[in-house]
């Protein structure tokens, strides 16, 4: 079993990362801030381009760390990552069903089935913990999204598959307010605003999915699957597709959950924020190394797997969908199982 392993986010504009002996050291303002041995690390996050040594690159490159960049709000920009591996065999066998639809409906239906039932259980969760803040249209729309699983279940095309997915989304949305229980005059959500993200809430969501998504990616990397080529999302240069297609599965559990926490906690507040003349909202740095904590924190707690039925690490999800996944490619098991939150 893989062990849950650290991510290091690099985001001050003074920090030099550099490598010593067998270790990745970084220094602010030429003082020691942080030292790790290289097998406690799996990535680097860095927040714009920050200064890595060469020597550190070349050292990331062999020991299989990769290093991502992202811009100030979690934009993906770049990754840089030694030679390639994984088995070529298995990336056939995923080009191959990604160029036949009815092979990728297969694996397509249950990740958004599970998409659809983790935002219905966190609606359904807010009912059971606050019955006085939840109004009649948030169960109403619990019981659309419960009737449309059946719909998904028996999609016949892809496009078919996408719309009911957007329309269960655009649902969740509209209710998702509801489920901020303070500071609600400070973080309105009326509805999933992107690029760029019009309020803090967005703004967080936006900030976390980017954290997620390179997540994903590395896992799907690590177990020799191609993250560019989905089943789900339509090929498009430059895009991770078979990352947002195992996203999917995780945006309620490791995104949604984690920003209504902070918002409802107090752990972030108004004052984290900041408005462009252009209407876009943006995290500060402190914002951002507050929800990078929470993101690390709820990473490092345990869960049951609900088809393994073993005990593990949040953290370790996406590389357990990615070997669940790969075993179904290779024949190994009959259908994929998404992750279904409890």
């Amino acid at each position: 079993m893989k062990k849950h392993l650290n991510t290091l986010y690099i985001t001050s504009d003074d920090a030099y990362v550099r490598k010593e002996r067998e270790t990745f050291v970084v220094e602010v303002n030429n003082e020691k801030v942080f030292q790790a041995p290289v097998h406690s690390i799996e990535n680097i996050v860095c927040f714009g381009f920050k200064s890595l040594t060469p020597a550190l690159m070349a050292f990331c490159a062999e020991n299989n760390v990769g290093v991502s960049y992202l811009s100030e709000n979690g934009k993906f920009l770049a990754r840089v990552y030694g030679a390639q591996q994984g088995n070529v065999l298995l990336r056939k066998e995923q080009y191959a069903i990604a160029d036949n639809e009815t092979e990728s409906l297969k694996i397509a239906r249950p990740i958004v089935a599970a998409k659809v039932a983790n935002y219905r259980n966190l609606l359904l969760r807010h009912q059971r913990n606050h019955p006085e803040n939840s109004p009649d249209s948030v169960s109403s729309a619990s019981e659309t999204m419960g009737n449309r699983l059946s719909v998904i279940e028996k999609a016949e095309s892809l496009d078919g598959l996408r719309g009911t997915e957007g329309e269960c989304a655009a649902l969740y949305f509209g209710e998702l307010s509801s489920l901020i229980t303070a500071q609600k005059d400070d973080f309105t959500f009326s509805g999933r605003s992107k690029r760029p993200p019009l309020d803090p809430a967005n703004a967080i969501l936006s900030f976390l999915y980017a954290l997620l998504a390179n997540d994903i990616r590395s896992a799907l990397e690590t177990t020799g699957l191609d993250p560019q080529v989905g089943f789900l999302h339509q090929l498009r240069p430059g895009r991770p597709s078979l990352a947002l297609d195992i996203m999917e599965e995780f945006r309620a559990y490791l995104g949604d959950r984690v920003m209504l926490n902070l918002i409802n906690l107090k752990q972030v507040t108004k004052s984290d924020f900041e408005i462009r003349e252009s209407g876009e909202v943006r995290i500060s740095d402190e914002g951002r190394k507050t929800v990078i904590t929470a993101y690390q924190k709820r990473k490092q707690e345990e869960v049951t797997h609900p088809y393994l039925d073993e005990k593990m690490t949040v953290g370790l999800l996406p590389h357990i969908q990615a070997q669940l996944l790969a075993r179904h490619l290779r024949g190994d098991i009959p259908d994929y199982p998404p992750f279904y939150m409890k």
